[in-house]
């Protein structure tokens, strides 16, 4: 009985209950209707048939006078399910027919009767017995009264089986929208008690978890993969954080110390110029703890899409000439070749700060790795627009990255430089990743290969944009 309650509670089985009883409602006007329709369409038929009838014993009267008559209707009274024919008196007493008797009254009025009236009819068996009928009254000019009647027997049965056969299907119909109601109901309640299981495992912690999905593609399935889009969402923050969590307790752990020994170290000093120099260390480190920390912070703000509201229609075109031009002076002096492949005129939707702080770290990234002036080292900026988006590219002559480790190495903190011989927080793809991820784009890693005037060998990144606003 409590699942019964707790069926009637949901919305599903509600709104299934309310289509049952509109239905219902529906199917007894259509009964109704059918029925007074059926019933008219029959009194018109009997109505019609009379008046024939009566055209007909007009005619032989007209034709003969009362002989003639009188013959016709012992004609027409004799053939199988006969109408009813009485010849009365002027005060109503029968004459000759085929019937025993009719219920007071009929013959005072000429014309159609206003209602069924009963009367008694001989049976095979002699016995009499009681029906209802329809007739049309007229008076002879002898005073004599005429009735041709008919039998509302068979019109009655009609109406009857027509009735009953209605309410049958009405009643077939009822019963076959309960055990619909009461499927669709269950079906409903069984998942949503899945959605429900999934969501208590998931807020006991386990965020792998996911709502499951039908394959229907109905409200339900729409609903759940909408949800598992953001648990995933939220299962990758968490990642996320757990690993800057990591992360900052072993990269930050040695600027730290460091940091802390140089401060030790300032203090010791008793020499001006020493004392200055340890502190001038100091705020070195400083300085770079404070970038990593700033990093954290964009990727942070950019994961969390606080700068969605901020994004317009960018001339990404411009933004690659003027990084091209702002990073040529920078490569020259580490000995690099720096070349720009640009297609004019192609615009994203975007935000301009953004964009061009992730491509600043491509460059600088290039800048670092790619070989110096004894190399050839050579950096390459292409963009183009390709059937799949706009395609940014950087591509270096670098050693590039393994094919394994180009998905670790847009992880926070992740830099394949163990030795960290070189500058950099190894933050730099993280929070390019994040920008693609903000516009709907996506970052690819792949080699350079020599295609056109890239590099032969080295690394390819590239920021692949949606065409038109996302």
């Amino acid at each position: 009985m409590s699942g019964f309650r707790v069926l009637l509670k949901s919305t599903a089985v509600r709104l299934s209950a309310l289509y049952t009883v509109l239905f219902a409602l529906c199917a007894a006007v259509l009964v109704i209707y059918v029925t007074a329709m059926s019933e008219r369409l029959l009194n018109q038929q009997t109505r019609e048939t009379l008046r024939q009838e009566v055209e007909q014993v007009e005619s032989a009267y007209n034709r003969g006078g009362m002989n003639r008559l009188l013959k016709t209707m012992e004609r027409q009274a004799r053939q199988p399910g006969a109408n009813l024919y009485i010849i009365a008196g002027t005060s109503g007493e029968i004459l000759a027919g085929n019937v025993a008797s009719v219920q007071p009254g009929v013959f005072d009025v000429e014309g159609w009767t206003d209602a069924p009236f009963r009367y008694e009819r001989y049976s095979e068996t002699g016995s009499m017995q009681k029906h209802l009928a329809v007739a049309h009254v007229f008076y002879l000019d002898n005073g004599m009264r005429l009735l041709i009647g008919r039998d509302l027997g068979e019109p009655e049965k009609l109406r009857v089986l027509v009735r009953q056969a209605l309410m049958v299907a009405l009643t077939i119909m009822g019963l076959g929208a309960l055990v619909i109601w009461y499927g669709i109901g269950r079906s409903a309640l069984k998942r949503i008690d899945r959605m429900s299981g999934a969501s208590q495992k998931i807020m006991a912690g386990d965020l792998s978890q996911r709502l499951p999905v039908g394959g229907s593609a109905d409200e339900f399935d729409r609903m759940s993969e909408s949800l598992n889009a953001m648990l995933e969402r939220i299962e990758k923050l968490n990642e996320g954080l757990r690993q800057v969590s990591d992360n900052i307790a072993h990269d930050l752990k040695t600027p730290l110390t460091r940091l802390r020994n140089k401060a030790t170290d300032a203090m010791d000093r008793q020499e001006p110029e020493a004392r200055r120099a340890a502190l001038e260390g100091i705020i070195a480190e400083s300085d770079q703890l404070i970038r990593t920390f700033d990093a954290l912070l964009m990727i942070s703000r950019v994961e969390a899409g606080s700068v969605a509201a901020e994004m317009s229609p960018v001339d990404l075109s411009a933004i690659v000439a003027d990084s091209a031009e702002l990073y040529e002076p920078v490569a020259e002096e580490a000995g690099l070749a720096l070349e720009a492949e640009i297609e004019q005129g192609l615009q994203v939707y975007g935000n301009r700060e953004l964009i061009g702080q992730a491509l600043f770290n491509l460059i600088d990234n290039a800048i670092k790795y790619a070989p110096g002036p004894d190399g050839g080292g050579r950096i390459v900026l292409r963009l183009a627009r390709r059937d799949d988006g706009i395609v940014l590219s950087v591509i270096d002559s670098g050693p590039g990255i393994p094919p394994d480790k180009r998905g670790e190495v847009v992880k926070r903190f992740v830099r394949l430089d163990e030795s960290r011989s070189k500058p950099g927080t190894g933050l730099g793809l993280s929070m390019v990743e994040a920008v693609m991820e903000l516009h709907h784009g996506r970052l690819e890693l792949g080699d350079a290969g020599g295609d056109g005037d890239a590099p032969a060998s080295g690394l390819a990144v590239s920021m692949i944009f949606p065409i038109g606003k996302p």
